[in-house]
């Protein structure tokens, strides 16, 4: 099973305590801040599309682009629901191809962190720059090294819900700097009984500091980071960080 494809259908719920309103909010004054008028937009990674609505809910031409076809189905469904057109396109986001340039590119919620080496994050940043207008911008977070390391590293995490519980157990590969995350689920089906499913998902740890070298040996300028929907630099011990850029 590739991983989200049974996960589309319990995502939502177990992201039931994030605030998008606030994160969609953040990423347009963001945007603005790097001297893009975001008119068009586009979604990479784009889940079950719930910054993509919000995006087209504040007016912006969107375009939500996610590898799986599960996501990108409850995505069409919960824009048709907020009464929002977005057009969603099944791709890899190291090989996005949209058929005209967009004013920011967004990555949000640990898209890059699913890049685990250079290769790929040079691939995706290249595309990206290829995506965006020049003078536009490119805004994405990671997972911060200190969150991998040290709040998921070796861990294990648990829940019990009315319809759904899950086990969560982590794997820190300091060498690697990755943590490999061993998911199962339980969600009661109508008949009472519980579906189980498990998958298994890697994340690699991006230094901030790497990931904007990267970024202005691949075509952009002006690299600035932030904490978590601040804009002021991060903390020791932020568990997210912001990065933002111009396209050249």
């Amino acid at each position: 099973m590739h991983a989200y494809e049974a996960f589309a259908d319990v995502y939502d719920a177990l992201m039931d305590d994030v605030d998008y309103d606030a994160w969609a909010d953040y990423y347009m004054a963001l945007i603005g801040r790097m001297g893009a008028s975001p008119r068009t937009l586009c979604d990479c990674a784009c889940g079950t599309g719930s910054m993509s609505v919000r995006f087209a809910d504040r007016g912006v031409r969107v375009t939500g682009v996610d590898l799986s076809e599960e996501m990108l189905a409850r995505a069409q469904e919960k824009a048709r629901r907020a009464g929002v057109q977005v057009m969603f396109a099944c791709q890899d986001m190291c090989a996005l191809a949209l058929p005209r340039p967009v004013d920011a590119l967004v990555c949000a919620c640990d898209g890059v962190n699913y890049l685990l080496n250079d290769a790929r994050l040079t691939e995706f940043f290249q595309r990206a720059r290829a995506t965006i207008r020049p003078g536009g911008a490119l805004v994405f977070d990671i997972s911060s090294p200190w969150k991998l390391k040290h709040t998921l590293g070796d861990n294990f995490f648990g829940e019990e819900r009315d319809d759904i519980a899950y086990l969560w157990s982590n794997r820190f590969d300091g060498e690697a700097g990755t943590v490999t995350m061993d998911l199962t689920f339980f969600v009661r089906q109508s008949n009472g009984l519980y579906l189980r499913f498990s998958e298994i998902h890697t994340q690699k740890s991006h230094e901030p500091e790497h990931l904007r070298a990267l970024l202005l040996k691949n075509g952009f300028t002006n690299v600035q980071i932030f904490g978590d929907q601040t804009f002021e630099p991060p903390e020791t011990g932020a568990q997210r960080v912001h990065i933002a850029a111009t396209r050249e």
